[in-house]
């Protein structure tokens, strides 16, 4: 939101300094992003040219003898056609920055004659677009004083950062009120516009619709016999300020409403408009051409005005290229109503349009300056444009109900800290245009009509709060712990950022995917309820909050590949969400590796090949990831167990699920379903994993933080090889298990070295080869307890999976 100094206190009585306004800007919440101070048009002088002769060399050009107030009369060559003797204009000299051309000027030589500045344009000066002649002052114009200050370019230029929740400050007239209300000068207050009315409006107004609030009210004035010329040059001075380019009168005092007051309005040129104008749903399939001459498909959700021509404006939004004003316009209608933000928002949204009116009443204007927002707008058409106003014809506006929020006063200490009397509290909310009733500790606050934002008790905080000073709350410690160095951090926090470490060091890049995706990927991945649809979603691909991290990661690792880096690893650790409730929103870590990003390193390099990279990612890359976050994680890795086989967009031969005990699920892992990638257009070796990190379980508490002593056997570790005929359908894993089950005092490790399959087995048949490491902790075993250990490993895994020894 721009403005600048003079129109601020053109509604606000004050003598506070410009730095001054802007740090009460900021603490009042309305934060100042930017400030021209307009330092660069103070060089620029008011100066007279005293002769204009022929330049010797160049029929078009002219060499001007020009007083700039400060000594010797300067010569400058000029090539504007209005150049003449007794000019008064603005001159900028050698070492000036002309903005509107960018360009520092130097001393130049045109033609073989010197030319020691210029006399600028009001195109150089971004005055206006106008390049066909050099500015043309009055003849008392002061000569050698600040061109700047004369025409109020020297006017600073105030930028605010607005939030979505201050739809009242939208409009210059609104941030005065707020600056007033924090007690930086006085409100000046809106003057009743004064006109005569000549006979009634003759155009017909119809809301049809069948919910009303949509279009809450309507106000409409007919006024004859305008002449529809440029805006005034002070309105035009400020729209160009704020960046906005002048147009006509009647455009320019439509967007000047926008800016001054925060109310949008629309002017139909009435000898274009046919018949009645009737506010109504859209017709599917629908068109309109807009005033941004593009062509717009309506459906039924988008509310219209629309006459016996068809659809004349989108409403709320911007009108149509059909019903514009011109230079031709001679009666104009001017509108002013209400519409729904919500469906405001939908429609700009579904339409990709981007406008100051959607802007404003997607976030809601004040409803009780409907009617005098028509009548500020008549005075200004009737002032700029001349004409004879109608009556207004007014339909579907009942009047505002204020909200009252019943307002315990010492809610203020309880949020913010801060120590505020009863009796400024209600100072503060009465200057901000509440109306607050009744004594003692709860109050009834009635909320003004421009302050759709406040709902309840702690709004009312907040207003207090930032008019009070938040600058007068002071910094508090954090209160200490009752033991040294006590955990802040919650297990699932501290979780998380471990597992990103972990998945950090093993080469992968963090990355940040949409929580929502659309519904046919969500179906994919198990989702796609009603309960997890978005009601206002941004686009149609993001309709349904994520049931899953892998789609959004699949396809960032796709957008890559597609720009030519197909060997991609990135995880996510973030939420997903099972269904509406608290419970089934899941923190999770997930990741995806793709052509050869495996962590030996990504292409067929020599140094890679000897570390076993330079290969494409299979299961057994996501496998060790999952591990890896499990591991980090403070798991005993040797309560994890894997079955085979996961959710139905993995692999089914090519994937896994973690577990700890038969019925926890850490997560899992895989290759993925070709019918996955298809469905999700994505290419190439990928291999992926999701871990649950709030499935893990609290780790048990200990007496104490410390590390307990390291201890270590003095005794030579020994390893033994065991190779295992069994069927095919075991599970490598079960065999680890009763292994390690025989001792589990002795038995520190067991890993499978060689799977083999072959007709000498037999029919369905296969060998497992496991390495098993024993150490001794108490004395060094004999070859009888060598002998012992064997056979209850051998006995064990047999016992459990039906195995022999192969010979």
């Amino acid at each position: 939101m721009k403005f600048t100094l003079s129109w601020l206190k053109e509604h606000l009585e004050t003598d506070a300094s410009l730095d001054e306004i802007c740090a009460r800007l900021t603490m009042i919440g309305l934060e100042v992003e930017e400030v021209d101070d307009k330092a660069a048009f103070k060089p620029f002088v008011i100066a007279k040219v005293l002769s204009a002769e022929k330049h010797p060399q160049a029929d078009r050009l002219k060499v001007l003898m020009v007083d700039t107030g400060s000594g010797a009369p300067v010569q400058v060559v000029c090539g504007a056609p209005n150049a003449r003797a007794g000019l008064v204009g603005a001159f900028a000299a050698p070492g000036t920055y002309v903005p509107g051309i960018d360009v520092t000027l130097a001393i130049g030589n045109i033609r073989g004659v010197e030319s020691r500045g210029m006399m600028c344009s009001e195109k150089e000066l971004e005055i206006s677009d106008s390049h066909d002649g050099i500015i043309d002052l009055p003849d008392d114009a002061p000569v050698g004083t600040s061109f700047a200050a004369y025409t109020g370019l020297d006017d600073p230029i105030i930028e605010i950062n607005l939030t979505p929740n201050r739809p009242d400050c939208t409009g210059v007239y609104g941030i005065a009120r707020d600056l007033a209300a924090s007690g930086l000068g006085t409100l000046k207050p809106r003057l009743t516009p004064t006109f005569s009315i000549q006979g009634e409006t003759p155009t017909e107004l119809k809301i049809e619709l069948d919910d009303t609030s949509l279009c809450p009210g309507f106000a409409l004035r007919l006024v004859r016999g305008v002449k529809n010329g440029p805006s005034p040059k002070w309105m035009q001075q400020r729209l160009l300020a704020i960046g906005l380019r002048p147009i006509s009168a009647l455009v320019d005092i439509t967007n000047y409403m926008t800016f001054d007051q925060g109310r949008p309005m629309h002017v139909f040129d009435a000898a274009k408009v046919k018949g009645n104008l009737v506010v109504r749903r859209a017709r599917d399939g629908e068109t309109v051409l807009a005033l941004d001459e593009r062509e717009y498909k309506l459906n039924a959700s988008n509310v219209v005005i629309a006459d016996d021509n068809g659809v004349e404006s989108i409403g709320g939004i911007m009108g149509g290229e059909h019903s514009g004003c011109d230079e031709n316009t001679t009666d104009v209608l001017i509108e002013s109503a209400l519409w729904d933000p919500m469906n405001i928002a939908k429609t700009g949204r579904s339409l990709g349009i981007i406008t100051d009116a959607r802007y404003r009443f997607e976030r809601g204007v004040d409803p009780e300056y409907m009617v005098p927002g028509l009548e500020r707008t008549t005075e200004l058409v009737l002032a700029c444009c001349g004409g004879t106003a109608a009556k207004a014809r007014v339909e579907g506006y009942k009047g505002y109900d204020a909200k009252v929020v019943d307002f315990p006063l010492s809610e203020v200490k309880r949020l913010t800290g801060l120590d505020v009397s009863a009796d400024e509290s209600k100072s503060i909310l009465t200057k901000l245009g509440f109306s607050v009733s009744g004594s003692g500790e709860r109050i009834s606050v009635a909320v003004p009509s421009w302050r759709p934002d406040v709902d309840g008790k702690a709004d009312l905080v907040e207003e207090i709060m930032r008019i009070h000073g938040v600058d007068n709350i002071k910094p508090q410690p954090l209160s200490s712990h009752a033991a040294v160095n006590g955990k802040i951090l919650t297990t699932l926090q501290i979780r998380t950022r471990t597992a990103k470490r972990a998945l950090a060091s093993r080469g992968m890049l963090e990355a940040v995917t949409w929580s929502f995706i659309s519904e046919d990927q969500a179906k994919l991945f198990g989702g796609g309820s009603n309960a997890l649809k978005l009601a206002n979603p941004i686009a149609a691909d993001m309709s349904d909050m994520r049931p899953s991290l892998l789609p959004g990661l699949l396809s960032a690792v796709q957008r890559n590949a597609d720009k030519g880096y197909g060997d991609v690893a990135i995880f996510e650790v973030s939420g997903t969400y099972e269904n509406d409730t608290p419970e089934g929103q899941r923190r999770v870590a997930g990741g995806i590796r793709r052509g050869t990003a495996s962590l030996a390193g990504a292409g067929r390099m020599w140094s890679n090949a000897t570390k076993g990279g330079g290969k494409p990612v299979d299961v057994f890359d996501a496998k060790a990831d999952a591990l890896a976050v499990i591991e980090a994680c403070g798991l005993p890795m040797g309560n994890i167990q894997i079955e085979q086989a996961g959710p139905a967009w993995y692999h089914p031969g090519r994937s896994g699920t973690i577990k700890m005990g038969p019925k926890v699920v850490l997560g899992y892992f895989g290759e993925f379903h070709p019918k996955t990638l298809e469905a999700l257009d994505v290419s190439g070796a990928l291999a992926g994993f999701e871990v649950y990190v709030d499935a893990m379980p609290e780790p048990k508490k200990k007496a104490t933080r410390t590390k307990p002593a390291l201890e270590l056997s003095p005794f030579q570790a020994v390893k033994r090889d065991f190779a295992f005929v069994v069927d095919k359908s075991v599970e490598a894993g079960a065999i680890i298990r009763a292994a390690v089950g025989a001792d589990r005092k002795l038995i520190t490790g067991v890993n499978v070295f060689d799977i083999f399959e072959g007709a000498s087995l037999g029919e369905g048949k296969k060998s497992i080869a496991i390495e098993v490491q024993i150490q001794p902790a108490e004395r060094t075993l004999t070859d009888e307890d060598f002998e012992a250990l064997t056979q209850k490993i051998v006995a064990n895994v047999t016992k459990s999976t039906g195995g022999v020894l192969r010979g």
